[in-house]
């Protein structure tokens, strides 16, 4: 089972039970079966800060990942900690299904380039 905490800090409404079902659809697609992940709505100015301290450039961004396990291998007794995904729905706006599938191939270990591509259009 995928379990998804889902935080809304962004100020605005959001369809977290799209995203969350969005991101089961991606994380299955991929054959990851069982896992644990966060996702976070932020405001522009949370974004922005989060880009400036893991990225060094200083501007707001639609999506953010921060991946752990991936898809490497883990004893069975231990849950698969996927990562986090941070959203920002200002700047998105009603596109966010793009970046939501880009952070979350990220977080399972895609760079990007080519293969990445592939697969976002499988689920975009």
């Amino acid at each position: 089972m995928i379990e998804i905490e889902v935080e809304n800090r962004s100020g605005v409404a959001v369809d977290e039970a799209g995203a969350a079902e969005l991101v089961r659809r991606v994380l299955g697609g991929e054959g990851v079966e069982a896992g644990e992940l966060g996702l976070v709505f932020v405001e522009p100015e949370e974004s922005r800060a989060l880009k400036r301290e893991h990225l060094g450039i200083d501007e707001a961004t639609d999506a953010l990942a921060f991946p752990l396990d991936g898809l490497d291998e883990l004893p069975e007794e231990l849950p698969r900690q996927l990562g986090d995904v941070v959203l920002c729905p200002q700047v998105v706006g009603e596109e966010w299904r793009g970046p939501l599938v880009h952070a979350v191939l990220h977080l399972v270990g895609y760079d990007h380039g080519a293969a990445m591509e592939a697969r976002e259009a499988l689920y975009t």
